[in-house]
């Protein structure tokens, strides 16, 4: 069963959300800064005093990821990628793009926004924590130099974390850009990015079963358990993140390698514009047995007519109605060279919502690409 998640504000004219999965991680993070670091650091207090503090360093530590995801998106936006929303969750924040980078440089530059963001609070955190210490010698100032000091060193390793080269981590996205600019295949360089990103993933997992083995047996210090339940958590939701996305390059890769001639369906089957809709379904779409048809005049495409225009149209209209009242008008979208890779074509639909379009050479109609052969095409490829 999916989560849910509430909206809690927006930043950048991008909406901020909360998963359910935040709540826990945010009382966990509360109850281990509550009942271990703030004691063993700022000793003498209060347990109430204590709790109060862990929520808000909790809070400022998300803040901090916030911000993290906002270094991403505001590059993102300048080249015109679309943010969706942001989602902070168990294991920190994602920005979710609304498409892919248009570029590697652009894809680099997104991905090392964040990580750069982590490090300048990190740094900051640190400075003013030292010079507050420096500056200030009254009682009630150490606290706030403990909270600099953690949000520093959490930042810092926040920061260098994401730079790890495994796909989907900042530093992995960082390696399929590399991967991209070389090979010139972004897909293919999503698959090998995160092929590394199952290394690292399955690498943090074993870690931390030998943190947690070493303080279970003696051999380490009991507070590393805590280290080492993260890291094995941490491992599982990267492999199995990298593991989902090189599951998805595997056919976006055949796509890419595939043109829109080998796919398309071969016929010069087109209705007129002025016939009625009983016409066109009496002697093309029933005898025909095709969903989509061109609608050309004068051996000009001017709209497609399709099955689902039909049902939309109630039967008692078809006599009285003609093709041109039904059909969706043609635009520069609607049709394409056949030399176009499957994976441009679907992009293509997914942007202006057709569910064909019309393939065209040296100004005349060659054939259709339609979602139905694209998904046999990949039924029978077993892709």
């Amino acid at each position: 069963m999916t989560l849910p998640n509430w909206r809690i504000g927006r930043a950048l004219g991008i909406p901020i959300h909360v998963h359910a999965s935040w709540f826990a991680v945010f009382f966990f993070v509360t109850w281990s800064l509550a009942t271990g670091y703030l004691p063993d650091t700022l000793p003498g207090l209060s347990v109430p005093r204590y709790w109060g503090m862990g929520g808000i360093a909790a809070l400022l530590l998300f803040l901090s990821v916030l911000l993290h995801e906002l270094g991403h998106s505001y590059v993102a936006l300048r080249y015109r990628v679309p943010i969706k929303q942001i989602t902070l969750f168990i294991f920190g924040g994602m920005a979710h793009m609304g498409k892919e980078p248009p570029s590697p440089r652009a894809e680099f530059l997104i991905a090392m926004a964040g990580p750069l963001v982590s490090l300048i609070l990190g740094a900051g955190c640190f400075g003013i924590a030292m010079a507050m210490e420096s500056l200030f010698s009254q009682p009630g100032v150490k606290g706030l130099v403990v909270l600099g000091s953690l949000l520093g060193m959490v930042n810092i390793q926040l920061g260098l974390f994401n730079l790890i080269p495994g796909f989907p981590l900042d530093g992995g996205r960082a390696l399929r850009a590399g991967l991209w600019a070389r090979n010139k295949d972004f897909h293919r360089a999503t698959s090998q990015a995160a092929f590394v990103g199952i290394g690292f993933g399955i690498a943090l997992g074993l870690i931390g079963v030998v943190l947690m083995v070493g303080a279970w047996s003696g051999f380490l210090s009991q507070s590393i358990t805590t280290n080492g339940v993260w890291l094995m958590c941490i491992g599982a939701f990267l492999f199995a993140a990298a593991l989902n996305h090189k599951r998805q390059a595997a056919p976006r890769i055949l796509l890419a390698s595939v043109t829109v001639r080998q796919v398309m369906v071969h016929r010069s089957v087109t209705l007129l514009p002025d016939m009625t809709v009983q016409e066109a379904v009496d002697q093309y779409f029933v005898a025909q047995g095709y969903g989509e048809f061109p609608v050309c005049e004068e051996g000009q495409v001017i709209g497609v007519a399709t099955v689902r225009d039909v049902q939309a149209l109630p039967t008692a209209l078809w006599p009285r109605r003609r093709v041109r009242e039904m059909m969706r008008p043609t635009s520069p979208t609607l049709c394409i060279p056949p030399d176009w890779s499957i994976m441009q074509a679907m992009d293509r639909m997914a942007q202006t919502g057709f569910d064909c379009l019309v393939v065209m050479e040296h100004e005349k109609i060659v054939g259709l690409v339609t979602r139905s052969a694209i998904a046999q095409y990949l039924q029978l490829h077993k892709a």
